[in-house]
């Protein structure tokens, strides 16, 4: 029998919750993938060739793959003891992987569909196959086919849209496709004869898990800042583009400060304190993909303002000056309710502001529209500040 037959895999109560160096720089890979989806979307809305939401929908799509790579990485390692060469050789294949897909994405649904299609799917697929064969069926046999049944369902269409000649093919094949995985995440993969089981159950080490869902938002918040700091350097420091810079930045400050106000600091209390803890943390990778997209979003809008301050506002950019921000607080209000039970009044009053705005924007420049979503955010920030000092802090109190 090998040497890695007899190691456990399985966290020990006692196992260091504290991300690894090597899942760290696994992280590094992502933050290039999302430059790659931020650079695509800017594309879309400046030159207008694919159309802006064409491009979104194409790049919702390479995103979403991305994230369920992350996501179940992130699970994985949260479940199992990253320490273990078998772990370890995943995180190393999960790199390669997302590397050559975050390669791809520029022309993800042009001539490099099928290498994102093949690499996605290899890399799903063979993960699991790996785990199982290394670990010698360990630690659960029954979740390997749980997977291995869903992937299988969604990996013909993966492949087949990826080498579709016909460009309209690809997106419906690849939307169905992407259905396919997020059901079967978040269900636990129900199979027949076998049934459904989310990764780890109460196994998850809570602290690690929260961390990681935290480090990637950093991570998205970090590159809004390289989108922020890309653009100014390329302008002519003219003082309306220097105010769309300072803008920019002060709005990643509220980003930051909205999130991690109470509750993105207890995610971990949460998981730990909930009675179904696998549903709990498969609800918050949701809650935390929707925030993400809205914080990239928010980006782009970022480098609109930046470079084109003021002057006409094409209708368009409203879904990056507005939306990004929009979708940023409904995200963090499914993770308010995830670890509270409650929604705070100040996210509800911030998404109503910035769907008002929408009509009244219309007729505004770039750079005031960028600053009326900032505003906007501001308030939230002022409402949870006062709600802090008038109230002492709170027990996580998860739903379920």
């Amino acid at each position: 029998m090998s040497e890695s037959a007899g190691v456990p895999l399985v966290r020990g109560e006692a196992s260091f919750q504290r991300a690894t160096f090597l899942e760290l720089f696994l992280d590094l890979v992502f933050v290039f993938a999302l430059t790659r989806i931020s650079a695509r979307v800017i594309a879309d809305f400046t030159d207008g060739q694919r159309g802006v939401l064409a491009g979104l929908g194409q790049a919702l799509l390479l995103f979403l793959a991305l994230w369920a790579v992350w996501s179940l990485t992130a699970w994985s390692t949260s479940w199992l003891d990253p320490e273990t060469s078998i772990v370890q050789t995943v995180i190393v294949m999960t790199m390669l992987g997302a590397m050559t897909m975050a390669v791809a994405v520029p022309d993800g649904f042009g001539a490099r569909a099928a290498l994102f299609a093949i690499t996605y799917v290899s890399l799903q697929i063979g993960r699991v196959v790996y785990f199982h064969v290394a670990g010698h069926g360990r630690p659960n046999p029954r979740q390997t086919f749980r997977v291995l049944f869903w992937f299988g369902v969604s990996a013909p269409l993966w492949v087949v849209g990826g080498l579709a000649n016909e460009g309209t093919v690809r997106g419906p094949l690849w939307t169905v496709a992407v259905l396919i995985d997020y059901t079967g995440l978040y269900l636990g993969w129900p199979t027949p004869r076998i049934g459904a089981q989310r990764i780890g159950g109460r196994m998850i080490a809570a602290e690690h898990l929260a961390e990681r869902y935290q480090q990637f938002l950093l991570i998205a918040i970090g590159e809004a800042i390289f989108v922020i700091g890309l653009a100014f350097s390329g302008s002519e420091f003219h003082a309306d583009q220097t105010g769309g810079f300072a803008l920019a930045l002060a709005t990643t400050v509220l980003l930051w400060r909205i999130y991690f106000h109470v509750a993105g600091r207890v995610q971990d209390v949460a998981v730990s304190g909930a009675r179904d803890a696998a549903r709990l943390a498969t609800e918050m990778a949701f809650a935390h993909l929707v925030m993400i997209a809205g914080i990239v979003l928010t980006g782009v809008g970022f480098e609109l303002f930046i470079t084109e301050p003021l002057g006409h506002l094409p209708a368009a950019w409203l879904i990056a000056i507005l939306g990004g921000p929009a979708l940023f607080l409904a995200g963090r209000s499914a993770l308010e309710y995830q670890v509270f039970a409650r929604v705070s009044r100040s996210r509800t009053a911030g998404l109503l502001a910035l769907c008002l705005l929408v009509p009244v924007t219309f007729h505004l420049e770039p750079l005031t529209a960028g600053a009326a979503a900032a505003v906007v955010l501001l308030g939230v920030v002022t409402a949870d500040t006062r709600h802090s000092r008038r109230r002492p802090a709170e027990t996580p109190t998860p739903p379920f």
